[in-house]
C-alpha cells in the first residue's frame, strides 16, 4: 500500500537520489533537461509515492514547456525504486497526475519514451513537435487532457519561461 502526496520541497533530495538509481548516467545531460533548467517544476502535479514506513517507492515531476507558443506540460522523469517496480506503481502514478492535470485546468502533456509503454495510457505519437536534438522523433509523444488540445499544435518545444 502507498501514500501518494504532492512532492514537498523537503522531498527533493530524496527524489533525485531515486532518479539517480532508475536512470543512466548523465541523464541530466539529456535535451529534456535543458528544457527544465531554471524553470520550477510543476508542483500542483509532481507527486511522491511512499509506503507504510515513509520509504520513498515512487516519483513522478512535470514540468511546463511551450510548443509553437502553446504550453504543455512535459511529463517526467517517472521512476519506481527497482524493489518496487512491477507492481503497477508507475501506471498509477501517471494515471493519477493526468486526472488531477485535466482536474486543475491543463490542456496537453507530452513526453519522451517507449510509446508500447505510454500508448496504455492514451499517449500517441506527436507529429510535427520537435523537441531538440539528440531526440528520436518517435519517442516524441502526447496526450490531451482536453479534447482536441493537441489539434494545430505544432512547433520547436523550448522552454516555458
Amino acid at each position: 500500500m502507498y501514500e501518494i502526496a504532492q512532492e514537498a520541497p523537503e522531498d527533493w533530495w530524496e527524489v533525485e537520489a531515486l532518479y539517480d538509481l532508475c536512470f543512466a548516467p548523465g541523464r541530466t545531460a539529456l535535451s529534456s533537461y535543458r528544457l527544465r533548467d531554471g524553470v520550477p517544476q510543476v508542483a500542483e502535479l509532481s507527486r511522491v509515492a511512499r509506503d507504510e514506513h515513509g520509504i520513498l517507492a515512487g516519483a513522478i515531476r512535470y514540468w511546463p514547456v511551450r510548443v509553437g507558443g502553446k504550453i504543455a506540460l512535459l511529463l517526467g522523469p517517472v521512476a519506481v525504486h527497482p524493489t518496487r517496480q512491477g507492481e503497477g506503481l508507475a501506471a498509477r502514478l501517471i494515471r493519477e497526475s493526468l486526472q488531477l492535470g485535466a482536474a486543475r485546468g491543463w490542456d496537453r502533456v507530452m513526453l519522451v519514451g517507449d510509446a508500447p509503454y505510454y500508448s496504455r495510457f492514451g499517449f500517441t505519437k506527436l507529429e510535427g513537435v520537435r523537441m531538440p536534438p539528440p531526440t528520436n522523433p518517435d519517442r516524441v509523444l502526447g496526450y490531451e487532457l482536453q479534447p482536441g488540445a493537441w489539434k494545430g499544435v505544432r512547433g520547436q518545444v523550448t522552454r516555458a519561461y
